[in-house]
């Protein structure tokens, strides 16, 4: 009788054991699998998205990570996965459409990202403003277009706002000032204009690429001895500004890059002090001047990151006269 009484609870217990996982499958939020269900409907149903089946636990779908507590949707990455975490992700044109409202209705998101989907179009919903927890957004490498939405700025959780390789147009909004917490800002590769908000020299970001739009103005707001920035592309804009009076960096590791723009001055000694200067390149520009000599203004860069300048002369360049 024993013998019977401690098989059935084994039974039971083994039952339990198999049971569970089918309990935990069944973990879904309704407005979250709604949600992520017309964001499918509105991205043309890519075949990439097939495991977004509605029979199934949303939180094991693709792209999707929940929160193992509360199972709420938690992070939404939709891209073209690359062989390993440092490759950028091929582009997939599998995706058409546009990136639907009912974004908005994912109350819990904290990661929303959308990246290397060139077919999807159309503009960055304001629903999104809906989204209270979001630290890291990413749209990039898509045919987005139209401007950066100014609620943006309501996000005082955001980390990370990268919006990299659109089609966005206008000026960037002053809002942005408001993201304290901020730490990168990539906003490069689009078709943005007009003067940058000096309001945005008040942000401590560590990095920065405004590279490749039609920007214009004074973008010496943006250095700062003091902050934590360690990387500055202004590159390939109509930036005009004199060199001479920018604050240089305090740091031991910097990256600066802005060539093509309309800069002008001289280069400040300050730079000969940046232990590791990974990248100089202030080519293309109306720079003049002798190259300050020491540190590795010399030694890491040649004359392609200096050349096409008004009169700057020094070494890696021909003697000054």
């Amino acid at each position: 009788m024993a013998t019977m009484f401690g098989g059935s609870v084994l039974l039971c217990f083994f039952s339990l054991l198999l049971l569970f996982p089918v309990a935990i499958s069944q973990k879904c939020n309704p407005q979250d699998k709604k949600a992520l269900l017309q964001i499918k409907k509105e991205l043309n149903n890519p075949t990439s998205l097939s495991s977004w089946n509605p029979r199934k636990n949303c939180c094991d779908w693709v792209f999707i990570h929940c929160d193992v507590t509360t199972s709420r949707v938690i992070w939404l990455a939709i891209q073209f996965s690359s062989p390993d975490q440092f490759t950028t992700p091929f582009p997939n044109p599998e995706f058409i459409g546009h990136i639907s409202p009912s974004v908005g209705d994912l109350s819990y998101v904290e990661r929303l990202e959308f990246n290397q989907l060139p077919n999807v179009t159309g503009q960055i919903p304001s629903t999104i403003s809906k989204l209270k927890n979001l630290k890291y957004l990413t749209i990039s490498g898509t045919s987005v277009s139209g401007p950066i939405p100014s609620f943006l700025g309501q996000f005082k959780n955001l980390e990370l706002l990268d919006l990299y390789s659109n089609k966005l147009t206008g000026s960037i909004p002053s809002s942005l000032s408001q993201l304290t917490n901020l730490k990168q800002l990539f906003l490069h590769e689009n078709k943005l204009s007009g003067h940058i908000p000096a309001s945005l020299g008040q942000l401590n970001l560590e990095r920065l690429a405004l590279s490749k739009n039609r920007l214009v103005g004074d973008a010496s707001v943006l250095f700062g001895s003091n902050k934590r920035t360690e990387y500055i592309d202004l590159s390939r804009n109509l930036f005009s500004f004199d060199f001479s009076k920018v604050d240089v960096p305090k740091k031991s590791s910097f990256l600066l890059d802005i060539n093509h723009n309309n800069i002008y001055g001289k280069i400040p000694v300050g730079w000969t002090k940046v232990k590791e200067l990974q990248m100089f390149n202030v080519s293309y520009n109306l720079l003049c001047g002798q190259i300050p000599q020491g540190g590795n203004l010399q030694t890491n860069f040649d004359v392609f990151n200096y050349y096409h300048n008004k009169c700057l002369c020094g070494s890696p360049l021909p003697k000054c006269k």
